[in-house]
């Protein structure tokens, strides 16, 4: 028997909506190498994709786990469920990318990968698989992610982080409590979004003022730029999760869900690229996380009702969701070595190896999915989480 087994009805229509932003987030990354710069990216704003997820990942761990704490849940065991449901694929997307990394070295901005010896990506490898953010000193790329081997996982660090933060302590916190803290982390968003530099570190990210996009790096204003777009997001997500009666309820809820979220993540950039306009674009998006992310979670949280189509899509997003963007971003890195090496051929090519690394990364997801995660997630499960 495992123990802690969660027979609390899973949100269908959340785990599809993190389904249909996962698509877009893959979509906006091969996009981006042929995009001008920050104020011309062509799906500009798949990275709040990101803030989306903490939003989710807030209110899915205060369904699934407020209620385990009072039936003898301890600490531990809520980290092994944790490890067991998030490790693996975490790895899996590391080995992609130790894998393809030194096909990847004719793009300028990866000065240090033909560089690099093999047992350094296979040192930077064993690290990477702890999940700690990779100093400085050992970057072997040249953009000083916390992992150069898969530059997404950025995100699951901030996603420990939060987990590790909830079994301590937001667990602990009531709703007023708990309420404050929204409000302290809605404060930052709007400082980083109208680029209110209180710190005196966010003039050093010149390429997205008024964007909150970083956190994938260990630098000062990347720290603040982490800490921000996960605090208000996880912190709202949790506190909807206790506020039942916040959940809105409408007719086809899911593919209503999937539009709000498709139209706020691929709108262009909201004041073009006039400086003086800039603080439009960071007024959006604060309103898209402050606002219309918790809303989107809150109706799709209320909108249960599933059936026959609408369910297999929504179940086949929500599947592939966590192993599309996981392990999708080093595939981007071979099309951006691609593209440098391949300048002058047709727009067609272009067109056919962005496609096919898209359709290759879903096929890779599902497969990871069914062949590997799955398997080794029940494996675990039985072996770690039993009973006494």
């Amino acid at each position: 028997m495992i123990a802690g087994l969660n027979t609390k009805p899973r949100y269908e229509i959340l785990d599809g909506l993190r389904g249909v932003a996962a698509m877009i987030v893959v979509a906006f990354h091969l996009f981006e190498t042929y995009s001008p710069g920050v104020t011309g990216q062509i799906l500009n704003h798949g990275y709040l994709a990101v803030d989306f997820f903490f939003v989710l990942s807030g209110f899915v761990i205060g369904y699934a786990y407020d209620d385990r704490w009072s039936k003898g849940m301890g600490t531990w065991t809520f980290f092994k469920r944790r490890l067991i449901r998030l490790h693996p694929l975490l790895i899996m997307g590391t080995l992609v990318g130790a894998a393809l990394f030194f096909l990847t070295g004719d793009h300028p901005d990866f000065p240090l990968v033909n560089n690099t010896e093999w047992w350094q990506v296979l040192l930077v490898m064993a690290f990477c698989f702890t999940l700690l953010p990779l100093p400085s000193t050992m970057d072997i790329r040249g953009w000083a992610e916390t992992n150069p081997l898969n530059g997404a996982i950025w995100s699951l660090q901030w996603e420990y982080i939060a987990n590790i933060l909830y079994a301590f302590v937001l667990r602990r916190l009531s709703k007023v409590f708990l309420g404050i803290l929204v409000a302290v982390g809605a404060v930052l968003t709007i400082i980083l979004c109208l680029n209110i530099d209180v710190t005196g570190w966010l003039s050093a990210r010149e390429y997205a003022t008024n964007t909150v996009i970083g956190g994938w790096s260990t630098t000062p204003e990347q720290l603040q730029i982490g800490v921000t777009r996960l605090l208000y997001p996880f912190l709202c997500g949790l506190l909807l999760s206790r506020m039942p009666k916040l959940r809105i309820h409408i007719s086809n809820g899911f593919w209503w869900c999937s539009l709000m979220i498709a139209a706020i993540l691929v709108v262009p950039r909201i004041g073009g690229a006039n400086p003086e306009n800039f603080w439009m674009n960071g007024l959006y998006e604060a309103v898209a996380i402050l606002v219309l992310f918790p809303l989107i979670v809150c109706i799709g949280a209320g909108s249960s009702e599933m059936g026959g189509k609408s369910f297999r899509v929504c179940k086949f997003l929500g599947d592939i969701s966590y192993p599309l963007y996981v392990t999708h971003y080093p595939l981007v890195y071979l099309q951006m070595s691609f593209a440098t090496t391949h300048a002058d051929a047709p727009l067609g090519v272009h067109v056919m190896v962005a496609v096919s690394l898209f359709l290759i990364a879903v096929g890779m997801a599902y497969a990871f999915l069914k062949l590997y995660d799955l398997p080794l997630r029940k494996w675990l499960s039985e072996k770690l989480l039993k009973t006494r």
